[in-house]
């Protein structure tokens, strides 16, 4: 862990670089860094250097509190009908007899398993069936609503949500109005992968583009109802494209607020067509989350989703930026297992993310999907309390 720095303007005294002296002292007073400082971040800034200013404004934001939840997922298939070239969790549709195909039934058989348990999030995600349309998904969400009505329903991807408008043949904005009103809480960030056309087109030309996936976003922002944003980094993509990807969130967040945290998800080269990149290192990933922080100055929230990054690196992520590490999670997640995850087994308990952020001198802190504290867990004795397991 990066201890905290009591005269922060040491942070950028400690590089010889004029380029990034100028631009370190702009985070320190707060100032909006630009483009081309972005792009510098990435091309010029050392591991170490971009943590302790990373650190430095995550401490301002939040101090230690480092946030998790207590949620579940539901994937409803994993037939789709786009063939992403980084995916190894989807099957095309025409081979669907290799995939699952969940009834509302079974999805909602997942769903009472928790009555009783005080999980607050279900995040319902997957490939995007063509028998799996919008009649079928408000269907879902009002049995879930009608089931447990406090349970916060985070679901479907611009990707998911573009396909069931157009199926339907209803706007973006009467399409969200009529999910939220059976019972969608907020979005999900996936979906958003790279937003530059020149990758965009290469890895996953046949879905929804850049415009579509941020008039999703800004459409359910209208309603009142907020979201997250991600970028699929460590592939194709270079340092320009990642800050284009960030550009534009941060040029939305101006003009809706309506994010709440920004996800890094870590290229994962294993059984997918695009198996022969390299995936980056340790070292790459703390400096993405870095200069996510650094760049994305209205953004509340970074998280690291420690299923694809592992426990350990989770843990060091919180001394880069990092301030969320996602929640309970169960063991029906299976996307990122399938592409050659950390965690094949992504479950833990609350007493487990306790005791993991602890262990990196953090403040252990439950929140629900729209970070209203529920309980800090700095001084409980795990031991004592049944309710953590």
């Amino acid at each position: 862990m990066i201890p905290a720095v009591s005269d922060p303007f040491s942070i950028v005294a400690n590089t010889a670089d004029i380029q990034l002296k100028q631009i370190g002292e702009k985070i320190l007073r707060k100032e909006r860094i630009s483009f081309e400082d972005g792009v510098t971040l990435f091309e010029k800034g050392s591991l170490s250097w971009l943590g302790a200013l990373a650190n430095w404004v995550r401490e301002q934001k939040h101090g230690d509190k480092t946030y998790f939840n207590r949620n579940f997922h539901i994937e409803p298939t994993n037939v789709c009908v786009f063939s992403c070239k980084f995916c190894s969790y989807s099957r095309l549709y025409a081979n669907r007899e290799e995939g699952w195909e969940l009834s509302i039934d079974q999805m909602m058989h997942i769903v009472k398993s928790y009555d009783g348990k005080p999980v607050t999030e279900v995040h319902i995600v997957g490939g995007v069936h063509p028998k799996m349309n919008m009649a079928f998904f408000i269907e879902l969400l009002q049995a879930i609503k009608a089931h447990r009505p406090d349970l916060h329903i985070k679901a479907f991807t611009p990707v998911e949500l573009d396909y069931m408008f157009k199926k339907a043949k209803v706007s973006v904005e009467e399409g969200m109005r009529l999910a939220h009103e059976a019972g969608l809480d907020s979005l999900p960030g996936g979906g958003a992968e790279i937003f530059h056309p020149d990758i965009r087109k290469q890895i996953c030309d046949d879905k929804v583009d850049a415009e579509g996936w941020l008039h999703i976003h800004k459409a359910a922002h209208a309603l009142g109802m907020l979201s997250n944003a991600t970028m699929l980094y460590g592939h194709i993509e270079a340092f320009k494209h990642r800050i284009d990807h960030m550009d534009r969130l941060r040029q939305l967040q101006d003009e809706t607020g309506g994010f709440n945290t920004f996800i890094p998800l870590k290229f994962r080269n294993k059984d997918n067509d695009m198996s022969y990149v390299t995936e980056s290192t340790v070292i790459e990933d703390m400096k993405m989350y870095a200069v996510a922080r650094l760049y994305l100055d209205n953004f509340p929230h970074i998280k690291a989703y420690w299923p694809m990054l592992g426990r350990k690196n989770a843990q060091l992520s919180l001394s880069f930026g990092v301030n969320d590490i996602d929640g309970t999670i169960d063991d029906s997640t299976k996307i990122y297992a399938m592409a050659g995850s950390e965690e094949q087994t992504p479950t833990m308990s609350t007493a487990d993310l306790v005791t993991l952020i602890r262990q990196v001198k953090r403040q252990p802190v439950e929140r629900g999907t729209l970070y209203n504290e529920i309980k800090d867990y700095s001084d409980t004795a795990l031991e004592a309390d049944p309710s953590l397991n």
